[in-house]
């Protein structure tokens, strides 16, 4: 196994979702690779936690990343926030962006979580996708 395609796929991702008309239409720029500090916009999308395991083969060496997208609202309702959630599993649900390092086999969706954040009207989504990966 390789960790080494780790900061390709997340590059990939991030540009991915950065560049897909749908989400940047809900959240413009407001895309990041970890949760933004000072100034903390309303709503955005951010990359969260990844878990990965070796899934070697015959054909060479390859893993499995389990990584989460969160969006983030501060409004009233999930309805904003299931919105952007969804743009997000649409941008990334059977895609295979390109990768500097290696090559995405499968990435899909598995499962998301919605929650309150604390006694605000602050809504999280985690959305967890899969992603399978050979180092080429």
């Amino acid at each position: 196994m390789s960790y080494g395609v780790s900061a390709a796929l997340q590059t990939a991702i991030y540009e991915h979702l950065k560049a897909d008309a749908a989400v940047s239409s809900l959240v413009g720029s407001d895309i990041f690779d970890a949760a933004p500090s000072g100034t903390v916009p309303p709503v955005y999308v951010s990359l969260g936690r990844e878990d990965v395991v070796a899934r070697n083969d015959k054909s060479g060496s390859g893993a499995v990343h389990r990584f989460t997208v969160s969006v983030v609202n501060e409004g009233a309702s999930f309805q904003a926030a299931k919105k952007i959630a969804g743009a997000v599993s649409d941008a990334l649900h059977n895609t295979r962006p390109t990768l500097t390092r290696g090559r995405i086999v499968r990435m899909q969706f598995l499962r998301a979580s919605a929650r309150r954040i604390g006694e605000g009207a602050r809504r999280r989504i985690d959305l967890l996708f899969e992603a399978r990966v050979e180092d080429a």
